[in-house]
Parts: structure tokens; C-alpha cells; sequence
């Protein structure tokens, strides 16, 4: 409590207590000296106090690095377009860009790295690749797509994806390659270009519109190139149909290999 005799400097000593910020006694000295209009002298930022230690905000985390091991082959730029979760990977690649014999590869995540399983034979599309591609145009679009429906004019041999047995696909081929191909439709892998995850192979959907054309599909070879399709020989088919697995996530790396090593 402030004494008596000096209640009347009372205001301009809580002045000064509050222009200098921290606490003083009350007392006398201090009376006096704010009634004979003494100011408090300025203060100055410490100068021997450790700066604060950083701390990552809650919820915040570090910047992870890659989240998949190298592929031959494949450049950094194209390897990020790769979901972290997927464990199957097909590269179907042509040393040039109008080159249109493919060489197709399988590879499975094994340990911290990639196992090399299986390699195919086949073509693309007979205009080589393009990355924005359009309907009619023959070309083989470049990127990296999901794997995730199957389907065929044959029935299901085995398939771990889904597969939707089609007799109809025959027709298709016929009308897509002459008669004498028929049968190149007889198992196919939709590759999820400009459709529609979820539906058969022979859905129309184009999420990308009806020119960025659509119904790219692995399927059966027929010793010449495709109209934007890739193509493998009948038993590779089988094979990959009963061997890529949707827990595994597969995905199709494709196009010329110097577009794929960015």
C-alpha cells in the first residue's frame, strides 16, 4: 500500500512502472522519484540470451525423400509420376520416339529394390509415341498409367484383376485390324488412359474428352504395330493377367527411352 503522504504521486508512479515493464517496491525512493518527473531509463534487447529452439509444428513433417527405389532406365522427373504404394511395374519403352517394336518389362518391388521378372516382346503404336496424343492419330501416349481392369472374347483364365469376359471383343478386333486379327482382343490389360477406373476395357468414358482418344489396352500381338495400344504375345498375356495383382498397385511406365530417363 501506497503511503498517505504521498497518495498524490501515486498516478505517476504506476506511469513509470509501466513504461519500464517490470516490477519495483514501492517505497519512497521510488515515490520520490517519479514525483520529481524522473524517467525510467530506455531499455536494451539482452544480448547474452540463447536464441529460441526450433520446433516443427505439430502435424508437420519433414520433406521425405523418394519414395521408390531406382528403375533402369527411369529418370527421376518420370519415377515421382510412380504412386509410393505400387509394388508391380511394367515398363514398355522403344529406343526412339517413332520407333514401334516394344520391348515390355516387368519388375516387383523386392526388399529396398526392384526384382526384374519378366521381359516381352511386342510393338506400339505404328506413329511411335506422343505425349499429347489425339484419337485416330496411331500413337502410343507417354506417361505413367494404372493397371487396374482386364477383360477379353475369352473367358476369365485366371486373372487377378478384374476381368470381364466380352465375346463381343472379337467383332471389335476384326473391325479395328481385318479378320484375320480377330483374336487380338481375346485378352486384354486396359491400360488408365482417358478412361474410366472400375469399368470394363470396352468402356467409353473419356474423362479427357472423346479427342485425346481412349481404349489403350495391352493385348494380344499381331506381328505388326497398333493403333496406340501394346501389344504381347498370347501366353505373356495369360501370364501377366494371373501374375499383376491390384493389392500391388501396377502401373504401365511407357514411351521413348530417353523421354522416360528425364
Amino acid at each position: 500500500m501506497v503511503h498517505p503522504a504521498v497518495r498524490s504521486a501515486a498516478p505517476l508512479l504506476l506511469v513509470a512502472l509501466l513504461a519500464t515493464g517490470c516490477a519495483r517496491p514501492a517505497g519512497g525512493d521510488a515515490v520520490a522519484a517519479a514525483a520529481s518527473g524522473l524517467r525510467a531509463p530506455a531499455q536494451s534487447a539482452p544480448r547474452d540470451l540463447p536464441a529460441p529452439a526450433l520446433r516443427t509444428p505439430a502435424g508437420a513433417e519433414a520433406p521425405a525423400g523418394p519414395s521408390l527405389p531406382p528403375l533402369p532406365g527411369i529418370g527421376p522427373e518420370t519415377l515421382a509420376e510412380v504412386p509410393a504404394d505400387t509394388r508391380q511395374v511394367l515398363i514398355s519403352s522403344t529406343p526412339g520416339p517413332a520407333d514401334t517394336t516394344a520391348t515390355t518389362v516387368l519388375f516387383e518391388r523386392a526388399g529396398d529394390g526392384w526384382e526384374r521378372t519378366g521381359e516381352y516382346a511386342g510393338h506400339n503404336g505404328g506413329a511411335g509415341w506422343k505425349r499429347d496424343r489425339r484419337e485416330g492419330d496411331s500413337t502410343s501416349p507417354i506417361g505413367v498409367f494404372s493397371l487396374s481392369d482386364a477383360g477379353g472374347s475369352l473367358p476369365d483364365p485366371g486373372s487377378l484383376l478384374p476381368y470381364t469376359h466380352e465375346p463381343a471383343l472379337r467383332t471389335g478386333a476384326a473391325a479395328a485390324y481385318g479378320e484375320d486379327y480377330a483374336a487380338v482382343f481375346d485378352r486384354v490389360i486396359a491400360i488408365d488412359y482417358n478412361r474410366q477406373p472400375g469399368t470394363p476395357p470396352n468402356d467409353d468414358t473419356r474423362p479427357l474428352g472423346w479427342d485425346a482418344g481412349g481404349k489403350i489396352w495391352l493385348h494380344v500381338d499381331h506381328d505388326s504395330p497398333t493403333r496406340g495400344c501394346i501389344t504381347v504375345d498370347a501366353e505373356d498375356m495369360v501370364h501377366l493377367l494371373r501374375t499383376l495383382d491390384p493389392a500391388a498397385h501396377p502401373h504401365i511406365i511407357m514411351g521413348p527411352a530417353d523421354d522416360l530417363a528425364r
